[in-house]
C-alpha cells in the first residue's frame, strides 16, 4: 500500500506527505449533495401519470384507429418494411418500440374495430409510449408558461387544463399518434424557450473546445463564410460587433442591456447605477454597437462612406438602447482598482457623460491605417481618463447574469485583454430607432453557399407527403376543420360488446369554447396595443409587452401552424387532427386571463371579482370533465337516460343500445 501511495504521488508530481495531507482533509468533511425540487412539477407529473396510466390495458380490444397502427406495428415486428401514406415513419416506429419492449411477435389479425386482443398482444406496452407522452405533456405545459415569464399560478392553470381535457386524455390512453406529436411539439417549444432565456439571462460557464484562442487572422479563414458580403472598412455609422481578442476565460462580445449596476454592492460599496456593460459569450442582438462621429448626430453611413482611421475620436452607441459607451472615476464592481464601464444614463445629476474614445489600431502599418473588419486589432482609449477598455475576465454575480466584467484599465502596459476586433459589420442605413432595431435583427450577411442537395431532396419528400391524395372516400365520423373549433363533432371509438360502456373522442366543451375565445381576445388585444403603440401610447411596460408578444407568437402561431393547413388538404379529416392546435390554445388561455387581471382590471375590487369568476369557470370545466369521464375511460355502463343527458349537441353521436 505504501509503495502504491508513493507511486501515485510521484505520478501526480507532488510530495507524498502533501498528497496524504490533502486526502485527510478531504475525509474530514462529509460528502453533501443538495438538490432543488419543484414540488408543483412533481405533483403535475404524478397526476399526469395517474390519469394516463390507470387501467391502461382496458379495454382489451381494438379501439378505432388502433386497427391501422397495429398493422404497421406487426409489419415492423416481422421485419416487413413498407411505405405508407399516413405521414413520416417516426411515430409508427415509436409505437413499434412499445411492442418490441413488450415482446410482441406481430401475430395478430388487425381487421376489425372492437376485436378482442389475443393473449400474445402486450396491450399495456403498446399503449405505454403514447400514455407517457400525454402524461409528460402536463408538466411541460407548466414549464413552458413559466419560461414565458408568467406566474406559477398561470402555469399551474395551463397544466391543469391539459390534465382534465377529455379529448387529450382519451387520445393519450390508446395506441394512437397525436399524443406523441403533441409531446414533441411542446418539447420543441420548451427547448427553444430554455435556450432563448439562457442566452438572454444566464449564460453557463462553458469553455471553448480548444487549450488556447486563435488570432483574428487565423480565424479569418474559418470566418470567411460568415463575413462574405460584409464591408471591409469600418466607417462612421457602421454597425459592428466587437469580440475580445483575449478569448479567456471564454470568447465573448462587448455587450450591454437595459439592466443597471446595483446602487449598493454586497460589500457596501456604491456604484454609478448606470446601464451595465459586459462581455457576453453568445451571439445576441445586444452585442451590436454603432460607430458614431462625436461632432454629428447622424447614425448612418454617408455616401460615400467616411472610414474610421487610427487615432480618430469616436463614440460607441449601443444599438438597442441608443446609450453611449462610457467610463468614469467610479470603481468597477469586481475590480475596484479599475474604472467602471457603463452606458450613460442622464439622471440629471452631477455626473456628466464621458463617452469619447480614441481608436488605437495595434497592428497598424502606418499612422493613417483604416479600421478593418476581422483584420484590425484595436484598443479603445478613454479621452478623459486615458483608461483602456479591458476584459477583466471575472464573472459578475446574478445581478449581472453571470456575464463577464468589462472595465477601464489605467495601466500603461499592453495586454491582449485590452484588444478587440470587429467580427460582424454592416453599414447602418436608418436614422429612426424602430427601423434601426429591425435592421439590427436582420442577418448581417448572406450565406452564398447553394449546396442544398440534401435539403432539396428532403423538401421534395415533405412536399410529396403534404400533397399526397388519399382515396376520395367518406367516413361516418369524418369532419371539417370548421366543425372542430366549435366541437360540433365527435368520434365513437369503442363500444362494449354487451353493455352500454363506450369510449368517445369528445372534448371538454368549456375548455374548447374558452380557448377559442382566448385566441380571439389575444389577437384583438394585440392589434389594439399595436395600433396605440404606433401613436406612441405605451399601455404595457417594455418587459410585459415583450412577454405578451412572445407568448402570442408561440401560442397563436402554434395554433395556426397546426390548424390552417388542414383547409388545403383533400383527404378525410377527423376531430383528433385538431388536438395539437388545441394544445397551443390551452397554453394561451391562462396567459390571457393573467393579462386581463394584471393590466385590464383597474382596481383591487375588479381583480377580486375577476379572480372569483375564474375560479367559477375552472370549477365548471372540472365538472364537465367529470361528467364526461364515463365516455373518456369507458369503464362505466350508463343508462339510456344518462347517455341522452350527455348529448349536449344534436351533432354528437352518443351510442344507445336498443334492448
Amino acid at each position: 500500500m505504501g509503495s502504491y501511495f508513493a507511486g501515485l504521488a510521484e505520478t501526480l508530481g507532488v510530495p507524498p506527505s502533501l498528497l496524504f495531507c490533502k486526502m485527510l482533509r478531504f475525509l474530514e468533511r462529509p460528502l453533501v449533495v443538495t438538490a432543488d425540487i419543484n414540488l408543483n412539477l412533481v405533483a403535475l407529473t404524478g397526476l399526469g401519470l395517474l390519469t394516463r396510466l390507470w387501467q391502461l390495458s382496458y379495454p382489451r380490444a381494438v379501439v378505432f384507429d388502433e386497427v391501422y397502427y397495429g398493422q404497421y406495428i406487426s409489419f415492423y415486428m416481422k421485419r416487413i418494411f413498407f411505405l405508407d401514406d399516413s405521414g413520416p415513419p417516426f411515430g409508427h416506429m415509436l409505437l413499434a418500440l412499445g411492442g418490441y419492449l413488450g415482446g410482441f411477435d406481430g401475430n395478430f389479425l388487425w381487421n376489425q374495430i372492437g376485436a378482442e386482443y389475443s393473449s400474445n398482444v402486450p396491450v399495456w406496452s403498446l399503449r405505454l409510449l403514447p400514455a407517457l407522452a400525454g402524461a409528460l405533456s402536463v408538466p411541460m405545459a407548466y414549464q413552458i408558461v413559466l419560461e414565458l415569464h408568467f406566474s406559477h399560478c398561470t402555469a399551474m392553470g395551463a397544466a391543469l387544463l391539459m390534465l382534465i381535457e377529455n379529448a387529450l386524455l382519451t387520445q393519450s390512453r390508446l395506441m394512437l399518434l397525436e399524443s406523441l406529436l403533441i409531446f414533441f411539439n411542446l418539447l420543441a417549444v420548451l427547448s427553444y424557450l430554455k435556450f432563448f432565456n439562457s442566452q438572454t439571462h444566464s449564460p453557463q460557464r462553458i469553455r471553448s473546445s480548444l487549450d488556447g484562442s486563435c488570432s483574428p487572422q487565423e480565424e479569418a479563414g474559418g470566418l470567411a463564410r460568415i463575413t462574405q458580403g460584409q464591408p471591409l472598412e469600418v466607417a462612421f455609422g457602421s454597425q459592428v460587433t466587437l469580440k475580445s481578442v483575449f478569448g479567456k476565460p471564454l470568447p465573448c462580445w462587448l455587450h450591454s442591456h437595459k439592466d443597471t449596476y446595483p446602487m449598493i454592492y454586497e460589500n457596501g460599496r456604491g456604484s454609478s447605477h448606470q446601464q451595465q456593460v459586459t462581455c457576453y459569450p453568445f451571439k445576441d442582438i445586444n452585442n451590436w454597437w454603432i460607430v458614431k462621429d462625436p461632432g454629428r448626430h447622424q447614425l448612418v453611413v454617408n455616401n460615400p462612406p467616411r472610414p474610421v482611421r487610427h487615432g480618430d475620436i469616436i463614440q460607441l452607441v449601443h444599438g438597442m438602447t441608443t446609450r453611449l459607451l462610457n467610463t468614469h472615476d467610479v470603481a468597477a464592481a469586481l475590480s475596484p482598482h479599475s474604472q467602471e464601464v457603463s452606458c450613460y444614463i442622464d439622471y440629471n445629476i452631477s455626473m456628466p457623460a464621458q463617452s469619447l474614445w480614441k481608436l488605437d489600431i495595434v497592428n497598424r502599418e502606418s499612422s493613417r491605417d483604416t479600421w478593418k473588419t476581422i483584420l484590425s486589432e484595436v484598443r479603445f482609449v478613454h479621452v478623459n481618463t486615458s483608461a483602456v477598455l479591458k476584459l477583466s475576465g471575472a464573472h459578475l454575480p446574478d445581478w449581472g447574469f453571470r456575464q463577464l466584467e468589462v472595465v477601464g484599465e489605467k495601466s500603461r502596459g499592453h495586454h491582449e485583454s485590452m484588444v478587440w476586433n470587429v467580427e460582424e459589420h454592416r453599414y447602418g442605413q436608418s436614422q429612426e430607432q424602430e427601423e434601426r432595431e429591425l435592421e439590427l435583427h436582420s442577418p448581417s450577411q448572406v450565406d452564398i453557399s447553394r449546396n442544398l442537395s440534401f435539403m432539396a431532396r428532403f423538401s421534395e419528400l415533405q412536399w410529396k407527403m403534404l400533397t399526397l391524395k388519399n382515396e376520395n372516400s367518406e367516413h361516418k365520423y369524418s369532419s371539417t376543420p370548421l366543425e372542430w373549433v366549435t366541437l360540433d363533432t365527435n368520434i365513437a371509438y369503442w363500444l362494449h360488446p354487451r353493455t352500454s360502456a363506450q369510449i368517445h373522442l369528445l372534448g371538454n366543451i368549456v375548455i374548447w369554447a374558452s380557448a377559442s375565445l382566448a385566441t380571439v381576445a389575444y389577437i384583438l388585444l394585440f392589434l389594439w396595443y399595436l395600433l396605440r403603440r404606433r401613436r406612441s401610447i405605451w399601455d404595457l411596460p417594455k418587459d410585459a409587452w415583450s412577454h405578451w408578444v412572445l407568448a402570442g407568437a408561440l401560442c397563436t402561431g402554434g395554433w395556426a401552424f397546426n390548424y390552417l393547413p388542414f383547409f388545403l388538404m383533400e383527404r378525410m379529416l377527423f376531430l383528433y387532427h385538431y388536438l395539437p392546435a388545441l394544445t397551443f390554445q390551452i397554453l394561451l388561455l391562462p396567459i390571457v386571463l393573467q393579462h386581463i387581471s394584471d393590466h385590464l382590471c383597474r382596481s383591487q375590487l375588479q381583480r377580486n371579482v375577476f379572480s372569483a369568476l375564474v375560479v367559477a369557470w375552472y370549477s365548471s370545466a372540472c365538472h364537465v370533465s367529470n361528467m364526461l369521464r364515463p365516455l373518456t375511460y369507458g369503464d362505466t355502463s350508463l343508462s339510456p337516460g344518462e347517455l341522452r343527458a350527455l348529448r349536449w349537441k344534436d351533432s354528437w353521436d352518443i351510442l344507445i343500445r336498443k334492448y
